[in-house]
């Protein structure tokens, strides 16, 4: 039989798994059911693994009331009828267990410290998309807003409590350009940033702009005052320098650059990347993109920073340059570290390394570190799975896991950073293997 059994089963949700669903034992195995937390009974219809909440029996001791009114609708959060207590000891545990399951040694407990929480005021960037219906006669509808849970549809928001007030005028703002370029037919993916200019929006999604849909999308923009509009990174219009203050020196990312979702993740990262740093002279960022951590690290050590985004790198230099004598000398290097890593001949005159790779990781750069005589290694992660298989390799290279940092900031979501250090302490001895010959780690 195929689909849902709409009569139900009554579940007893135990744990929370990787993706914030609730885990709990059916009669044929486990079922992972969204929106539920541990504690709750709940009944639910089950297809395999899969589960969709009918009802909650008998809340969990630990459920709290959602506080969006599109939570369960809306695919943007996982968890909000949880405790924060228990929410935080769970995306903690998210690290902890990569790391086991990475058999990585030593009091894994001791080694991740506390959650720290760095969704501050919400998110400064978000992505909204659009979708254009037209009926039988023709009329137009336009739907702007998030993707529903588990779909492609979208649900419409004119608010979102997640988002920093300074993104408090994006769902607005999408929903008038997405107006604006109706005529197209075409779904719309529209990335918003708040900025100290403004917002800066990138059109995404549509190609580029002919004549007609270019004058109507840039007279919104003028209408609703944006600092800057572009279509797939190519600039539209600039009315005020979409700047973000970063460190001591103030950056002009350029149109749809990577940035840290909230202004206080990256303000976090950075801090604990400087502290693990310590007092180095040279400083190698790979990977480092329109300077998030480059910028800081040169408040104390000469910094030579590689990316494969050519415009990202421009943005950094002009950013270092206009900071003037308040940093020291940050050089630049364009090189795709995915096909080209920095070798460890070429890590060689670095007092510290630090690579923020994408969620994919960086396993060709990590087996380089690992083989390379550099005497700090700091990693800053999105994803705990690919940071525990690169931290393996540099642990098989003779290095030791010092203290690893959880960073929440997608609060309410499966998401969580986190910031490590690495200290090297013997010459490789190749991968482990067996019990006998896996390295013990300080700590």
């Amino acid at each position: 039989m195929s689909g849902f059994d709409l009569k139900g089963e009554r579940l007893v949700i135990e744990r929370l798994g990787q993706r914030g669903e609730g885990v709990a034992r059916g009669p044929h195995g486990l079922v992972f059911v969204p929106y539920a937390v541990p504690g709750d009974v709940a009944l639910a219809e089950a297809e395999g693994e899969r589960g969709r909440l009918i009802e909650i029996v008998t809340p969990s001791p630990d459920r709290v009331p959602a506080f969006c009114p599109h939570f369960t609708v809306c695919g943007g959060c996982a968890v909000q009828s949880w405790r924060e207590e228990p929410y935080r000891a769970w995306k903690r545990d998210l690290v902890v267990q990569a790391l086991r399951h990475a058999k990585v040694e030593g009091d894994v407990e001791a080694l991740v410290g506390p959650l720290a929480d760095a969704h501050g005021q919400g998110r400064r960037r978000a992505t909204f998309h659009a979708r254009i219906h037209r009926d039988a006669l023709e009329r137009t509808r336009v739907e702007t807003g998030f993707m529903k849970a588990r779909a492609h549809d979208i649900v419409e928001i004119e608010s979102c409590p997640i988002l920093a007030p300074d993104l408090a005028g994006a769902p607005r703002a999408a929903h008038a350009l997405a107006r604006a370029l109706a005529s197209l037919g075409k779904p719309l993916d529209i990335l918003v940033t708040a900025t100290t200019g403004g917002l800066d929006v990138d059109l995404r999604g549509c190609g580029e702009l002919a004549q007609a849909p270019l004058r109507a999308a840039l007279a919104e923009a003028e209408r609703l005052d944006l600092a800057r509009l572009s279509n797939h990174g190519r600039s539209l219009l600039e009315r005020r320098p979409p700047s973000l203050t970063m460190g001591r020196a103030r950056v002009t990312p350029p149109p749809g650059a990577f940035l840290q979702a909230t202004q206080a993740g990256e303000e976090t990262l950075a801090q604990l990347a400087v502290e693990m740093a310590r007092s180095a002279r040279r400083a190698l960022d790979l990977f480092a993109g329109v300077g998030t951590f480059a910028l800081r690290l040169a408040e104390r050590s000469t910094v030579h920073a590689v990316e494969s985004d050519k415009a990202a790198l421009v943005a950094l230099a002009r950013a270092s340059g206009d900071a003037g004598t308040s940093l020291k000398p940050i050089s630049t290097e364009a090189r795709d570290l995915f096909r080209r890593p920095f070798t460890a001949a070429e890590l060689a005159p670095y007092d510290v390394v630090l690579f923020d790779p994408p969620r994919a990781g960086a396993e060709a750069q990590a087996r380089e570190i690992a083989a390379s005589v550099a005497p700090r290694v700091i990693a800053v992660s999105c994803n705990p799975q690919t940071f525990a298989r690169d931290a393996r390799l540099l642990i098989d290279g003779g290095y030791a896991l010092e203290r690893v940092v959880p960073v929440d900031q997608f609060r309410h979501s499966a998401h969580v950073e986190l910031v490590a250090a690495f200290v090297k302490i013997s010459a490789a001895r190749g991968p482990s293997k067996g019990k006998s010959g896996r390295r013990r780690l300080l700590g």
